[in-house]
């Protein structure tokens, strides 16, 4: 396969199979990010759980202590009041009926969140086979259906992510981006992994974290050495 020349360069920088300290680590994924944009620093857990297993699962929602720089657009569905507190608390699009329409002849997508109230989901659930794989469908655990919808809206500006076991076991999350400088990615990586630290089945056996990895947008992998949980 062939790779860039800053790509090469960044993987020449450091010992690939090994593992290092947070501090260490950091440094090392911001020493990758050498695009011209502001790369975004992501996050990877391998856990040591079977996704094929309901009782197995993990997935929850955080709201990243410096946020993640990227301001989302935000969809809500509801009706009446809460239409008008919706767009008081900064939602970008508030419709019904017409916008999910819009949404299903038109492939209008202008939104990264979509928020319902759950006397709207019969509604929204009319376009789940569209919604479902561009992960866009509302879903209670993420908040994403709830009765305050301002809550929500903030939630979502404010820099929530969400974290889920993909079908290869591993948690794939942004937690910011190169311009915060290592002390803000620092408090972000801590507190998603001590939510995922938290977030551990009942059902699991033996060594929850694998491993974990820092990359840049553009940059390749650096392990982490992680020994909590």
């Amino acid at each position: 396969m062939k790779v860039g020349k800053k790509y090469a360069e960044s993987v020449k920088s450091y010992e690939h199979s090994k593992a290092y300290d947070l501090t260490e680590a950091m440094n090392l994924a911001l020493g990758t990010a050498k695009a011209k944009f502001d790369e975004t620093i992501e996050l990877h857990v391998r856990l040591g759980v079977d996704p094929r297993q309901a009782d197995q699962q993990v997935r929850g929602v955080l709201v990243l202590p410096n946020g993640t720089g990227k301001t989302k657009k935000v969809l809500v569905i509801a009706k009446g009041d809460k239409a008008d507190i919706a767009l008081a608390a900064g939602a970008d699009y508030v419709g019904a009926e017409e916008t999910i329409a819009r949404i299903q002849k038109d492939n209008w997508f202008d939104f990264d969140v979509m928020i319902t109230t759950p006397d709207m989901m019969g509604v929204v659930g009319r376009i789940g086979r569209i919604l479902g794989p561009k992960g866009l469908m509302p879903n209670p655990k993420s908040g994403t259906v709830t009765m305050d919808v301002a809550k929500a809206v903030k939630e979502v500006k404010a820099g929530k992510v969400e974290y889920r076991l993909d079908k290869t076991a591993i948690i794939h999350c942004p937690i910011g981006k190169k311009s915060f400088g290592a002390e803000k990615l620092t408090e972000n990586f801590n507190a998603l992994m001590d939510a995922i630290v938290k977030a551990k089945p009942a059902a699991a056996k033996g060594q929850y974290i694998k491993s974990v990895t820092l990359t840049a947008t553009m940059g390749p992998g650096v392990k982490v050495y992680y020994n909590k949980g």
